[in-house]
């Protein structure tokens, strides 16, 4: 294993406190915690928080900031953070207007989350909403999760909510918002290579060389199965098959984003975006928005993933609102 750290015990503090130290003007991090919040929350306003194990960067902290996030909870690599720390982020950032939890499906995600929102509510009476994110259309359950999985898709559920709490939407029309989003996202991802948890130091499955992995997860898990390797345009016809089948995207505007799983070149991914972009010309998919880089990762993972969101009117608006974030911007 080849890892650019310097000891396996600390790669999350030092990574969260490095992402902090560069942007400053932005991020704050709890003392003694791996909890990242705004630097100048804005008052009384719905706070959003979420969070999920490190080696997804820029997600979760990156997402932090004016328009997006509030606070970013990390737990370690692959890892849900604990009930304790979620509960000290919510405080953390609540203004009195109560806090919605952005959760992928992941089962330890979805305990400990709920399990702070319960402890807060109780100790601290802060107000929260929830919304579970199941965007990913390879596979029903898995062994992280029942149900479908959160993956790249959430991007948009940050990004979409975090307006419309700025405009100053009180938590259960924010709440909404969100959940929206959830109901017309789908993604679908594959690799070439895998990802190798540095405490571990072995990779989370393996591929011949004219191999690649065709329904993967974020977590380094292998997908819904093993195939050949073929060509960019037929593994984008591969992936998109199945997120077309999955919801009606007929004579629909989307917001396509063209995710890198953390190790995949910027060439690579345009490849597909050039691809894709003409496939949904060809069957009158209009793109209102694309984004085209790593938003999700999984650590230095080889492959990528596709996510269509269904746009209305208002989510287009509060797609192009202002976003200040060191991985995100408007």
């Amino acid at each position: 294993m080849k890892k650019i750290i310097n000891d396996v015990s600390v790669v999350e503090e030092e990574m969260i406190s490095g992402l902090v130290k560069a942007n400053p003007d932005v991020l704050s991090k709890i003392e003694d915690e791996l909890i990242v919040i705004r630097k100048n929350p804005k008052k009384d306003k719905v706070a959003i928080v979420t969070g999920g194990g490190s080696g997804h960067e820029p997600a979760h902290a990156g997402y932090v900031g004016y328009g997006m996030l509030d606070a970013a909870v990390a737990g370690a690599v692959y890892t849900s953070p604990s009930v304790d720390a979620i509960a000290t982020g919510i405080r953390a950032v609540d203004s009195g207007k109560g806090t919605l939890l952005i959760i992928k499906n992941y089962t330890g995600d979805i305990i400990n989350f709920e399990m702070a929102a319960e402890e807060v509510e109780e100790d601290d009476n802060i107000m929260t909403r929830k919304v579970i994110v199941t965007d990913d259309v390879a596979v029903e359950n898995s062994t992280w999760t029942a149900g479908r999985r959160g993956v790249a898709g959430t991007v948009f559920v940050h990004k979409i909510a975090g307006a419309k709490a700025e405009s100053g939407a009180d938590l259960d029309e924010v709440a909404a918002t969100a959940q929206r989003v959830v109901d017309n996202v789908r993604t679908m991802g594959m690799a070439i290579n895998p990802s190798t948890i540095p405490a571990a130091g072995i990779p989370g499955f393996t591929l011949g060389e004219d191999e690649m992995e065709v329904g993967i997860g974020i977590h380094g898990e292998p997908g819904v199965r093993k195939q050949k390797l073929t060509s960019a345009n037929e593994i984008a016809d591969i992936l998109l098959e199945k997120i077309l089948a999955d919801l009606d995207y007929n004579h629909s505007e989307v917001a396509v984003m063209v995710n890198g799983c953390g190790g995949t070149p910027l060439m690579e991914l345009y490849i597909v975006y050039n691809h894709l972009a003409d496939v949904l010309k060809e069957k009158g998919i209009r793109i209102y928005k694309s984004f085209v880089g790593n938003y999700m990762t999984s650590l230095e993972m080889e492959g990528f993933s596709i996510s269509l969101l269904k746009l209305d009117d208002e989510m287009k608006q509060l797609l192009d609102e202002k976003a200040e974030t060191p991985a995100f911007k408007m």
